[in-house]
């Protein structure tokens, strides 16, 4: 879909009070201000009085015949979309650190902060692999090279992981059924009861011991040792009603607005569902004084973080939520942000849409000692966030790359001539201090990729590097020594784009995208290797392509795999001809040269399962793991030394 996003059902549209005009208009509803770019600022509510008066007055004028959404299926026009319309937004986003000291010498999962784990499909400690596919949780021991266990999650979609000692921290999201309905059978919800269930495994035992079901949808996590913090945003749970037979859209609408202010608080705040050694509980998740909200807001969507110590039970997650929506996290071994850039704010639905400002919040929270995270800071910046990797924060400045100019607001479709004219892109790096309770601006440096926008960016101690593309690929290096005073100072254009940047040492980079002609048709995957020494003139000394073809690591850096001790890099490809061909691609970085060392393909009969995802190494062996099974192959040479398939 070429510059649009799907949003599936009013479940995703509720969680940003998205609406769609109906013909009934109520003019008499005072718009609420437009944010312009000036400081964010959250205040906690003081009672739960208080907290549902606000809520109630914030939503109130986005209240519509249908709810607050109009539909089932609406489109984000504009929205950053890959080369094959993959939207960039939303995938948790990838990452690359070194490993802390090992007993044993393995990769681990491609993270962007050291000592900051990500949750993934794998997870390995050198002397195990853990994996999640089609439902089941999978141990591999690696020194006889069998499954050792295997831990089946039912019907529940299992997408990530975190893993600390014997304890494994599985998320799963989806259809999960939430207490009982509100809405009365003859008044179906366009929004399915969706929501996340977090699922504590004992890996000795192979065992399921505690689960907890939210109503709020995953948005990423973070783990630091044993301490996992995770971030769900959920949406209120109103008893809208709708025109029908026997009620027109004004009688629809009067229905809905009465609603709205008879609502209890509660249908505001996250619920759940907790089952510890088959012990249940369930309720509210999230009391009103661990609720903080923005001076301005529409009441539509909350984010909730979550902390877990895997080594004990799961608990209720000692949740703290604001009053707000959430797109992107990044976190340090300090502080854990949470970005919301806006896209799906609301629109009055009774007047012309508002061309608002373009912009980023950001939210700051503590988590540098034992408990749940703490609100320290909030702040705004122009533009909005490719991913995880467009925030960096190093000695004690949060680097930021956003792209203005490139979106439509979501989703009010408006006619060609009325829609104001869209201002050319650029793209920008501000720096952010924290100044009391603010995030405040120390300076900013544009101009990067005029009429383009961002497909990568790395930051690397006090070096940034941008990737911008259209029709060319202009690589940009920064100087980030003095945050008042940021600058460009190289540029490299190419053709094609990387979409992941990943340090090599030694004054290189590797890039991981697409190639591209010169009219910015892309034509397969291409692996750069660039010369960043001299930040003033950065060239490519290398390049691999492999024509029709993509690869997970474009969008999931999860997928990268990169060795320094031997230049080991391998990534997943699949590849275009007369059928679609799935295998892993692994080059060597050899000084200046990238040398093709081959190709890792499952058997014949596994390849139906859409090839390896990732690949580890263990000692002098490659891993590569799929949802149809394990294949070990060797470092050198790689040849085939065993083949461990799933059962079903």
């Amino acid at each position: 879909m070429n510059g649009k996003k799907l949003l599936a059902g009013t479940a995703v549209l509720a969680v940003a009070g998205v609406c769609v005009s109906s013909a009934v208009r109520d003019d008499s509803l005072a718009p609420p201000p437009v944010v312009d770019q000036g400081p964010v600022r959250l205040v906690a509510f003081d009672s739960c009085d208080n907290a549902v008066t606000e809520l109630r007055r914030a939503m109130a004028p986005y209240v519509t015949a249908y709810g607050l959404g109009g539909g089932p299926t609406m489109y984000a026009e504009g929205m950053a979309t890959d080369s094959g319309g993959v939207v960039q937004k939303s995938v948790p986003d990838a990452r690359a650190a070194t490993p802390p000291e090992q007993q044993q010498e393995h990769s681990t999962t491609n993270v962007h902060e050291k000592g900051v784990d990500e949750p993934d499909v794998v997870k390995t400690d050198g002397k195990r692999v853990v994996s999640i596919a089609d439902g089941k949780l999978r141990l591999v021991d690696v020194a006889s090279r069998t499954v050792t266990g295997t831990v089946d999650l039912g019907e529940r979609r299992a997408s990530q992981l975190l893993v600390s000692g014997d304890r494994a921290l599985v998320v799963t999201e989806g259809p999960v059924p939430m207490l009982k309905p509100t809405l009365p059978p003859d008044r179906p919800s366009f929004a399915p009861e969706s929501g996340t269930e977090l699922v504590l495994v004992d890996l000795k035992a192979l065992k399921e011991i505690s689960s907890l079901k939210t109503d709020g949808f995953y948005l990423d996590a973070r783990q630091i040792g044993g301490t996992a913090r995770v971030v769900v945003r959920s949406q209120p749970r109103l008893p809208w009603v709708y025109p029908d037979q026997t009620t027109n859209e004004a009688g629809s609408l009067r229905r809905n607005k009465e609603i709205l202010q008879n609502e209890p608080v509660t249908s505001w705040l996250p619920r759940y569902e907790l089952n510890e050694n088959g012990a249940k509980s369930s309720g509210t998740l999230v009391d009103c004084a661990n609720v903080s909200h923005p001076v301005v807001h529409s009441g539509a969507s909350m984010l909730t973080v979550l902390t877990f110590e895997l080594s004990g039970q799961l608990g209720t997650g000692r949740p703290v939520s604001i009053v707000a929506d959430g797109d992107t996290v990044y976190g340090t071994d300090r502080s854990l942000y949470i970005a919301d850039d806006h896209r799906l704010l609301p629109q009055i639905p009774s007047r012309t849409p508002v061309q608002r400002p373009i912009s980023t919040a950001i939210h700051q929270f503590d988590i540098g000692q034992a408990g749940p995270p703490k609100h320290v800071a909030s702040g705004e910046v122009n533009g909005t966030l490719l991913n995880q990797y467009s925030l960096s924060e190093h000695d004690g400045v949060l680097r930021v790359a956003t792209t203005t100019g490139t979106e439509t607001r979501c989703c009010w479709r408006m006619p060609a001539d009325v829609q104001p004219p869209q201002p050319p892109s650029e793209s920008f790096v501000t720096t952010l201090r924290r100044d009391g309770g603010q995030l405040a601006k120390v300076g900013q440096v544009g101009g990067l990729g005029k009429g383009e926008r961002i497909y990568s960016v790395r930051f690397i101690g006090r070096t940034g590097y941008v990737v911008t593309f259209r029709q060319t690929d202009p690589l940009y290096t920064l100087d980030l020594s003095d945050p008042a005073k940021p600058r460009v100072t190289g540029e490299l254009k190419i053709t094609g784009f990387s979409a992941y940047l990943h340090p090599a040492g030694d004054g290189k980079l590797i890039g991981v995208g697409q190639e591209a002609t010169e009219q910015g048709r892309t034509t397969g995957t291409q692996v750069s290797l660039f010369d960043v020494a001299n930040p003033a003139s950065p060239r490519r000394l290398a390049q691999y392509h492999l024509p029709n073809s993509s690869s997970e690591a474009q969008f999931d850096p999860h997928a990268f795999l990169f060795w320094p001790q031997d230049g080991t890099l391998v990534i997943p490809v699949s590849s275009y001809k007369a059928n679609h061909e799935f295998s892993s691609l692994v080059l060597r970085v050899d000084g200046n040269q990238l040398r093709d060392s081959g190709t890792i393909v499952e058997p014949a009969s596994a390849n139906d399962y859409g090839g390896p995802r990732r690949t580890i190494v263990i000692g002098d062996q490659l891993w590569s793991i799929s949802a149809a099974g394990v294949q070990v192959n060797a470092r050198n040479g790689l040849a085939q030394q065993a083949w461990l398939p799933f059962t079903p």
